[in-house]
């Protein structure tokens, strides 16, 4: 594998680093600035409106020696929902490829046609460890999707280039650039687990719950946006479960009665 990464740093592949902000991105990014000259180095982060953690972006810049590429889908989280009136799930996550993947997909097109450019390589920070689904993936492959040779000549690999990394490794390589993870980890996720929008599909009941301690007017259009579909985010068993008895947390709670 490093010997395809290494023919492809020769043939001026770009390496387009997808950064979430959270630590494997955090780590992953290191680990490509380390065996890819920084001229062949782009990143680029899928914004989330209304439901990402604030000061991503700023993170994101303060730990990188590169320009942030920033890219926005044309619809919001809750728009999407509203529009589907449910709640994507671990089975169909639509959340991901409709706002993150496509519109990063398709700043890679762009910049490389931009660049005249014919080839190029998808970074992305997944680790074997986080779930039994993740561990089955392939660290490198060809995106067959966006690699085509009718009209364009485009090849598109994608990399996982922690793939193999433990989470401790993830915090360790973090800290020994002398960085830190972002704010809502605490010291070595302590606080959250993992860092994608404030209230992920894929998120722990800790990290929801902090979440919403942190976000109290995010957590309110949430659970506002259940009511209002008639559609729960979790489910307990085969019964659907409100955001608010799933982490155990009202909105009143965090937000007074007289301002709901």
């Amino acid at each position: 594998m490093t010997h395809s990464i290494d023919q492809l740093i020769k043939q001026g592949a770009i390496f387009y680093v997808s950064h979430s902000g959270g630590k494997d991105s955090q780590a992953m990014y290191d680990v490509v600035r380390k065996l890819v000259p920084s001229e062949q180095i782009v990143v680029v982060h899928a914004n989330l409106p209304g439901v990402e953690w604030s000061g991503v972006v700023e993170h994101i810049e303060a730990n990188i020696d590169h320009e942030l590429n920033v890219v926005v889908a044309g619809k919001t989280f809750l728009e999407m929902v509203e529009k589907r009136g449910m709640w994507p799930s671990p089975a169909y996550r639509q959340c991901t490829s409709d706002l993150k993947t496509g519109p990063i997909m398709k700043f890679i097109r762009n910049d490389l046609k931009a660049r005249g450019i014919e080839l190029a390589v998808n970074c992305m920070g997944l680790r074997a460890e986080e779930s039994s689904a993740r561990a089955k993936k392939e660290c490198f492959k060809i995106n067959k999707k966006n690699t085509v040779s009718t009209r364009v000549n485009r090849t598109v690999y994608d990399w996982l280039p922690i793939f193999d990394m433990l989470e401790g490794e993830v915090f360790d390589t973090i800290y020994n650039c002398d960085q830190r993870p972002f704010w809502a980890y605490g010291e070595r996720g302590e606080l959250n687990s993992r860092l994608s929008c404030v209230f992920c599909i894929m998120g722990s009941q800790n990290d929801l719950r902090h979440g919403a301690e942190q976000n109290p007017e995010m957590f309110k259009q949430i659970v506002e946006m259940e009511n209002k579909i008639g559609h729960t985010m979790f489910m307990k068993g085969k019964k659907p479960i409100g955001l608010e008895a799933h982490i155990g947390v009202q909105v009143s709670d965090l937000i007074p009665t007289t301002s709901i």
